[in-house]
This record gives structure tokens, C-alpha cells and sequence, in this order.
């Protein structure tokens, strides 16, 4: 077995069982022998003479060989206490304070087990809508996603993975306009991905500009009306501004309902991809498409189908005994997941696929690949599932499904498109079925040398032709793209697009292409230059639609790398600006930090934390502290979390901000790490800087009396700041160099960020905004 550097570091942070103090106590191969034996393990629950030990290796050998990757959490979990091995749930939100909260609870527990959670709030009477029980006013969807947004930002903090939600609200539903509104800040709702669920009434009325139907979801009836193309150009409007709202087609969801008498549809998973009856849940899997290849005598790579073949029907084996070996978090979770047995079997890898052929991503051949891909995916899952219910029976529901009149099937619903940001890093391949984000990056190391990663595949190509050179790839780095690099031959440079390459209508068509033959639905970005304008948005909105989409989400670079939050200041380029916030009265038009001196004093101290050991250092000037560094020994810790403590805390204290109310901010934070162990001198990482800062504070104040370890301000380095090159690249403090187009950055490691997949990941550390 071998995974790289990268995956190697990924596994470590999130995946890999640690004991009490932190340290890792599990090796990778470990890891999968974990997972391995705990799923194969349920095929005793059939048959009690089944030769698990074999099972176990089979799937051992797959997951080792980079073929097939189950989801995040059942890498994590399996075989472990916790035992929660979905990535996917939907839960109702009903139209009852007793029911939103019960849903709060379960959200919450759903969370903290590892899991992410689609709510449809449509059913929630409308904002001023009168509340009967109670003489009161109701106020509204969005005031209740608030809470629930506030209830995941308190569960995340102790989790190892971080809740997500997706937050729906159909068209029709009288409060639509402020729902499109809602997340026009982006410091706004931030553990919720947002959706406009469509109907193919309203997509009517907007091709034919005119009205239709506002419905009040507690009496069904019509309270008014609203210009289609009007709230279309709104929802527009939004995604080109900060890709929130997503759309997805409420209908066509619902066309291919399973088992239609349990109820309709309303929600999706955090990504968009899985479409779930409420209290339903979903384990997914992805093959790497690239272990799928073999090359021919003729030396051009080819689609394995043997190899695949064999690969989807261990792959929907492992994922169905997923569900038996499963630790739900609800127990009606529990029993409408087994009344159904959906799995979602995908991909990743397809891009790096195409490469590997000589197929542009870009291109008929290359859609058509996708196509005829997917549907050998398909159909071979669904012969898979028919296998197990041969031994197994078929799903309990099944004789009220849709395909009652045809062979019994194990599994509900077989194949799914997600997004396998982190489970990317670990296969070493292209993310889902996006194209190539960057083809080079530059990671400086510790003694400033340069390391240069470069994808192996333009790699290897470009050494063939005699081509590779250091040179070249770093301007390649700074470009971002080799299709303007003149020294790079044409039929290379057709070949290998990046994401920022890919018209919007090919990468609709794409998506479009593997939605034929999916079962529930495709996650995917459509990637805009900053450029893009308002009706190029629309055009792909309405191309989706037609091509037969199930949902779609884009993303304009740059889109939320500088909003509008400094009053009176607006975009640098030729793009109109977001209309400002409102001026808050008696502000000062401009808050800053005082710079910093070129000389000071200051103290380093040890602190322990729950994770190891925190190294804190506050210099001082004559005029006050100045600044705060922190370090994490060798146990781990948390890094990027302590350093953003530090940053903000310096930037305040050069602002004027009173030390005592820093402190008092800081202070008596818990973490969950402390609270497990005996004897701490802190309860969390803001809380010991705290501590330090208040020791500083009280020697300067007393004229330098109290003892401390004095050091010399040579030995801290002061905080770099993060500036685009002419260039056009990022050179990041974490030691990267990035294409500008991928600025946003990381909240664990500092890196870049990609959208990709419906998501936001990190390609560094392995974060995923959507759990």
C-alpha cells in the first residue's frame, strides 16, 4: 500500500485513532484493516458459515489499492465505539415550536456522530403570519435557520468533523425573496449551504414572463403572487454575487421518489447530491477511475471494464453492509434508512481519467466518456443489488416502490455523484467529476527551499517530449493554467484544462451527462471567471434546466474574496459593487491597528493544553503589548485555530481595544481535551493566552517587578502578510504559491481553498466546509 505525503498528513489530522493525550496510536494500514473487518463482519447477519476473513481482505485489498474509498465517516468510525458511519441525513422541520426544536436536538446529535443534515424549512408558517395557539406573530423560516445555525456552530466546536446543513425553501413560499437575501454577508448563517427548491411551474412562468402562485404552507392557499423572471434574476443575482442561493428542481427529485407513498422529497444532503425522505440516511462510496485503466500494446490508456465491473459489485457489497454494521444516531433514523437501503455508489478520479486518454475535459468526446462511463456504473450496480437481494431479499419497501414490477433490488437508490474532496487527497487523484483545479503548486519548506508538486500526468507527458523543467512549471504556477504557455504544444495544452478553463457549458454538460445514468443526484461546481456577468449565470441556470439537472451550483472567483464589509469601500475592477450596508451611526470611518515597532520586548511561556504543550509569546513596547504568537509542541493541538487567536488578539490590542476586555473575552473558553484530563492550568488554548497576556500586562503595569523569562523580539517572527503578486499567484504564509483565482483561505492549515463539488475543500489539510 502507499498513499502520499499529502494523504499521509490528511489521515493523521482527521482519520487515525488517538489516544487520551493526542498522539496518534494508528498507522494508515491499520486504519483499513479497521474498516475492513468491521464491514465484513455483517455478512454473519446472512450467513453464519460466511468466510468473513476472506470478505475482509477483499475489501482490505480494495481501499488499499486506492480502487474504492467509502465516505468520511466510515473510514473514521467503522470498528470503532462511535460506530456512526453516514455522511448524509435529511430531518423534518415541522411547523410547531415543539417540532423545530425536536429537530434542533436531533440535528445536533446527528453532528456531533460526524454527520451532515438537509432541512426543508418550507413547511414553517411565513414571517407577520399569525400563530393561533398563541395570539402571537410568527416569525418566519429564516429567523429559525439562525437558531439552528447557532446550535451546529456550538455542537462543531468539540467534533472531529465539523456539522454541515443544507437549508431549502421552495419557490413558492411567501418568504422566498428574503430567503434568496439571507446569506448575502457571507459572515452570515455559515454552517448552512442554501438552496432554492424550483418547480417546473415556476420554470414555466419565467420562459413565458409571468406571474405565479405564493402559497401559504400552513392553510395551502394562495396568499399571492410574485413575477417569475423577477425572483429568477434574484436567485441570479445572489449566486453571481456569492454562489448562495443554489437551485435544485423539486419535481425532478421527486420523479424518481423511490417509493413515492412515503412522501415527497423536500431536502437534499449538505452537497446537493442526495436526495432523502425526511429521517433518512445515506452511506456513499466512490471508485477511483483512474486504478480503472490499463494501458494497450498500442500504449493509449483504455477503460478496464473487467477490473470496473468487478470493482462495483464488491463496492455495492461493502456499502450495503454498510447499513447492517451502521450505530444510527436516531433510531427512526434507524428504521426508515432500512426500509429503503439506500446506498450511493460514485466516482472520483474522472478527470485525471480523461487525461490519462488524451480526452479534453472540455469536449464532446469527453462528455460522451462520462455517459458511457457512468451508465456501465449504473447498470452494473443495479445487477450487484439484485445479486444481494437474491440472498438477502430485496429492500423492505420494495414491493411499494417504483420498481416493483421489475427484479427485486436490494438498495433503494445504487449510485450517486459527491464530491470526494478529502477522499481525493487520499486516492491521489482528481476530485469527483470536476476537472483539474491547478496543474502545479510550489510549497516552500522551512530553509526557503522550493518544492515543486506538479499533477504526475502533465508531468509525465511533458518529460516524454523533453519539456519538464523547473522553470516552466513555476510559470505555470503563477499562471494558473498552461493554455496561453507557448512552450507547451497544442495538443497538450488541449488536453490539459483546468477547472478555470472549462466553458460553463461544458461543465453543465458534464454534469448533465452523468445525471443520466445516476439514480439520485450529481454534485458539481460550475466554475465563472470573475468576469462572468449576471446573465451568463442565468444562461447556465437555464441550460440545466434543459439538459435535465437535478440541481446546480456555481461559483465566480473572487466572488467572496473582498465583500463589502469596510463602509465606504468597494471592489477594485470593473464589476458593479454589492450596494453597501447601511452606515452604523457614530462610528469612526476607519479602525487600524498601530504599526508595529521595529523593536520590542517580550515573554515566551509554556502552557499546557489538553493536546500537548502551547508556546505563548506577548512582546511589548513603551506604549503597551503589541502582539501574541503562539506555537504547538510536537503533540498536536490546534494550530491555525491559536494562531487566528493570536492575530486578532494583536490587531486589537494595536486598535486601542482595553487589554482587560480582551482578557475578559478569552478567558474560561473550554475544550473539550482539558476537561477530559486532570490538573490543567488552562481550559483551552484562548484561555492560556489569556492568561499570559494578563501576566504581561500586570509586570508592565508594575514597572517590570514581577519575574519572567525576558527575550530577545529577534527570535519571533512577526506575521507575514498575504499579498497578490504581479505575477498573478498567492505566496501563502503556510509556504504556498497559488493560482490568485483560488484565493480564500483554509480556517484549519491557511491554505487555499477550492470550490469543487458543491463543496469548499481544502486540497492541503483535507477541510471541508460540508463536513
Amino acid at each position: 500500500m502507499s498513499v502520499s505525503k499529502n494523504a499521509q498528513t490528511v489521515l493523521e489530522r482527521r482519520y487515525l485513532i488517538r489516544d487520551e493525550e493526542g498522539a496518534v496510536t494508528e498507522t494508515v494500514d491499520g486504519m483499513f484493516h479497521r474498516v475492513a473487518k468491521a464491514i465484513a463482519a455483517a455478512d454473519l447477519q446472512y450467513d453464519r458459515e460466511a468466510d468473513v476473513a476472506a470478505l475482509a481482505d477483499k475489501f482490505y485489498h480494495m481501499m488499499t489499492e486506492l480502487e474504492f474509498l467509502p465516505n468520511s465517516p466510515t473510514l473514521m468510525n467503522a470498528g470503532r465505539p462511535l460506530g456512526q458511519l453516514s455522511a448524509c441525513f435529511v430531518l423534518p422541520v415541522a411547523d410547531s415550536m415543539e417540532d423545530i426544536f425536536e429537530a434542533i436536538k436531533q440535528a445536533a446529535l446527528i453532528h456531533k456522530s460526524g454527520g451532515g443534515t438537509g432541512f426543508s424549512f418550507s413547511r414553517l408558517r411565513p414571517n407577520g403570519s399569525t400563530v393561533n395557539s398563541t395570539g402571537g406573530v410568527a416569525s418566519g423560516p429564516i429567523s429559525f435557520m439562525r437558531v439552528f445555525n447557532m446550535a451546529t456552530e456550538a455542537v462543531k466546536q468539540g467534533g472531529t468533523r465539523r456539522g454541515a446543513n443544507m437549508g431549502i425553501l421552495r419557490v413558492d413560499h411567501p418568504d422566498i425573496l428574503s430567503f434568496i437575501d439571507c446569506k448575502k454577508d457571507n459572515a452570515d448563517i455559515t454552517n448552512f449551504n442554501i438552496s432554492v427548491g424550483i418547480t417546473e411551474d415556476f420554470m414555466a412562468a419565467v420562459i413565458a414572463g409571468g406571474d405565479y402562485d405564493l402559497i401559504d404552507p400552513s392553510t395551502k392557499k394562495v396568499v399571492g403572487h410574485q413575477n417569475a423572471k423577477l425572483v429568477f434574476d434574484k436567485i441570479v443575482e445572489g449566486a453571481w454575487h456569492n454562489g448562495e442561493p443554489g437551485i435544485i428542481f423539486l419535481d425532478r427529485l421527486n420523479r424518481d421518489n423511490v417509493v413515492p407513498a412515503q412522501g415527497e422529497i423536500e431536502s437534499t444532503n449538505p452537497c446537493g447530491e442526495q436526495p432523502l425522505l425526511p429521517y433518512e440516511s445515506c452511506n456513499l462510496g466512490s471508485i477511483n477511475l483512474v486504478k480503472m485503466l490499463k494501458k494497450g500494446e498500442d500504449g493509449r490508456y483504455r477503460v478496464d471494464y473487467d477490473k470496473l465491473k468487478a470493482t462495483v459489485h464488491a463496492a455495492v457489497h461493502f456499502l450495503d453492509n454498510v447499513i447492517d454494521v451502521n450505530k444510527y444516531p436516531i433510531d427512526k433514523i434507524d428504521e426508515v434508512t432500512k426500509a429503503t437501503r439506500k446506498i450511493g455508489l460514485g466516482v472520483m478520479g474522472f478527470a485525471d481519467m480523461l487525461l490519462y486518454m488524451g480526452i479534453s475535459y472540455s469536449s464532446d468526446e469527453g462528455v460522451q466518456m462520462a455517459r458511457e462511463v457512468m451508465r456501465f456504473i449504473n447498470e452494473q450496480g443495479h445487477l450487484a443489488s439484485q445479486e444481494l437481494a437474491k440472498v438477502r431479499g430485496p429492500f423492505p419497501l420494495f414491493s411499494q416502490s417504483i420498481y416493483k414490477d421489475q427484479a427485486p433490488l436490494r438498495n433503494g437508490t445504487i449510485t450517486t455523484i459527491a464530491p470526494t474532496g478529502t477522499l481525493s487527497i487520499i486516492g491521489g487523484c482528481s476530485s469527483g467529476v470536476e476537472p483539474v483545479f491547478a496543474y502545479v503548486f510550489i510549497r516552500n519548506v522551512m530553509d526557503k527551499t522550493e518544492l515543486i508538486e506538479v499533477n504526475p500526468i502533465l508531468k509525465e507527458r511533458l518529460i516524454q517530449r523533453g519539456l519538464y523543467s523547473d522553470e516552466l512549471m513555476r510559470k505555470i504556477s503563477k499562471e494558473g493554467t498552461i493554455a496561453h504557455i507557448e512552450e507547451i504544444p497544442a495538443d497538450i495544452r488541449d488536453v490539459f484544462v483546468c477547472a478555470h478553463d472549462v466553458t460553463p457549458e461544458y461543465h453543465v454538460k458534464m454534469q448533465s451527462a452523468f445525471q443520466e445514468y445516476t439514480d439520485n443526484a450529481v454534485s458539481k461546481t460550475v466554475n465563472f471567471s470573475n468576469s462572468a456577468t449576471l446573465e451568463d449565470v442565468a444562461q447556465v441556470y437555464m441550460l440545466a434546466y434543459r439538459l435535465g439537472c437535478k440541481g446546480v451550483t456555481i461559483y465566480r472567483d473572487g466572488s467572496r474574496d473582498n465583500q463589502v464589509l469596510n463602509i465606504g469601500k468597494v471592489k477594485d475592477g470593473s464589476q458593479p459593487a454589492a450596494p453597501a450596508a447601511a452606515p452604523l451611526p457614530q462610528l469612526p470611518t476607519e479602525i487600524g491597528p498601530r504599526p508595529r515597532p521595529e523593536v520590542v520586548t517580550g515573554f515566551t511561556e509554556r502552557m499546557k493544553i489538553g493536546c500537548g504543550n502551547l508556546y505563548i509569546t506577548v512582546n511589548y513596547d513603551k506604549d503597551g503589548i503589541v502582539e501574541v504568537f503562539t506555537n504547538t509542541g510536537k503533540a498536536g493541538g490546534c494550530p491555525s485555530q491559536s494562531e487566528a487567536t493570536a492575530r486578532l488578539t494583536s490587531i486589537a490590542l494595536r486598535s486601542g481595544i482595553s487589554v482587560d476586555e480582551i482578557i475578559d473575552q478569552l478567558k474560561g473558553i473550554r475544550c473539550p481535551s482539558t476537561i477530559r484530563q486532570q490538573g490543567m492550568s488552562c481550559t483551552s488554548c484562548p484561555d492560556a493566552i489569556a492568561k499570559v497576556v494578563k501576566k504581561v500586562d500586570q509586570f508592565i503595569k508594575n514597572g517590570g517587578a514581577e519575574g519572567g523569562q525576558i527575550i530577545p523580539s529577534s527570535s519571533v517572527t512577526p506575521p507575514q502578510k498575504v499579498k497578490p503578486s504581479d505575477q498573478g499567484f498567492i505566496e501563502r504564509q503556510d509556504g504556498y504559491a497559488l493560482p490568485s483565482h483560488a484565493l480564500r483561505t483554509c480556517p484549519d492549515c491557511g491554505s487555499a481553498l477550492e470550490h469543487e463539488g458543491g463543496c469548499v475543500v481544502c486540497r492541503n489539510c483535507g477541510f471541508s466546509k460540508c463536513g
